[in-house]
């Protein structure tokens, strides 16, 4: 699992990649709140596009980014979900509390 983070005035995006499973969300958790630390931003992106997989760990890290930005004042959204992160994001109720972009429907060009 690998993490990039790009700030944009007050807006930081962690572009997640790879697997999220117990072992590597602990360190997805400590470079994105030493980002949030670091750069007190009004939002949180994370972006899902690249991620291949994840377990419970991953609603976990959400979870926990969301209560650490709530007390800040700081939104966090969602982005990039394929279909089966979405609904398991969407089964969880995270979509209750965090903003999620629903995945893109793929266009079917049978002609």
């Amino acid at each position: 699992m690998a993490v990039e983070i790009k700030m944009s005035g007050e807006v930081i995006t962690a572009h997640l990649s790879g697997e999220i499973d117990h072992h590597s969300a602990l360190g997805l958790r400590r470079a994105i709140d030493s980002s949030i630390e670091l750069n007190m931003p009004s939002l949180v992106i994370l972006d899902f596009e690249r991620v291949s997989f994840m377990d419970s760990s991953g609603i976990g890290l959400i979870m926990g980014r969301y209560k650490n930005l709530s007390k800040r004042g700081a939104s966090l959204n969602i982005c990039g979900v394929n279909p089966r992160l979405y609904k398991m994001m969407h089964l969880s109720g995270i979509e209750r509390i965090v903003r999620i972009d629903k995945p893109q429907e793929k266009e079917n060009n049978n002609g």
